[in-house]
């Protein structure tokens, strides 16, 4: 079994004269995502690997959940498509078996959606309805990284930590 975990960056601030990409976190943002920190330490214990965009919002966001599995920093990830992001993580080592990839919306949303089976359960209910800001998708399925397509996995969970 392989584990997806699919996390919006946290929720940025707006400061003048700051390019998007730049945007830090606000406090809230530093808050939230340690609340996601410290629900995948208790639900996902063993994260193997994290992909993280090279936004300084994303960056702040893993710095906060306090995961400190290896991380590779990927530009590819700010905005994003769903294919994109799967032929990104298509990319990962099969000893992988947690990935945390930490990015944008609408990216993290839609490409929670393009891979979720079951879209008639309550954590599909639940992330159709909003994907906010630290909020987390979490995915299963039994098949090599390589190997993932749209519709292969089971969405098992879907939790914002407030």
């Amino acid at each position: 079994m392989r584990t997806l975990i699919l996390m919006r960056h946290g929720k940025s601030g707006y400061p003048d004269g700051v390019a998007d990409h730049d945007r830090p976190l606000a406090e809230r943002g530093r808050r939230e995502a340690g609340l996601a920190g410290e629900w995948l330490r208790a639900h996902h214990p063993d994260i193997d690997a994290v992909l993280c965009s090279t936004a300084a919002r994303t960056r702040e966001t893993l710095e906060a959940t306090g995961v400190t599995a290896p991380a590779a920093f990927e530009a590819g990830i700010y905005e994003a498509s769903p294919h994109t992001l799967i032929d990104l993580v298509r990319l990962v080592d099969d000893s992988v078996h947690t990935l945390l990839v930490i990015g944008h919306s609408p990216g993290m949303p839609w490409t929670a959606w393009e891979l979720a089976a079951n879209r008639e359960s309550p954590a599909a209910d639940a992330l159709s309805a909003k994907f906010p800001t630290s909020a987390l998708a979490v995915l299963e399925f039994d098949r090599g990284w390589l190997d993932l397509d749209p519709g292969a996995a089971d969405l098992t969970a879907f939790h914002i930590p407030r």
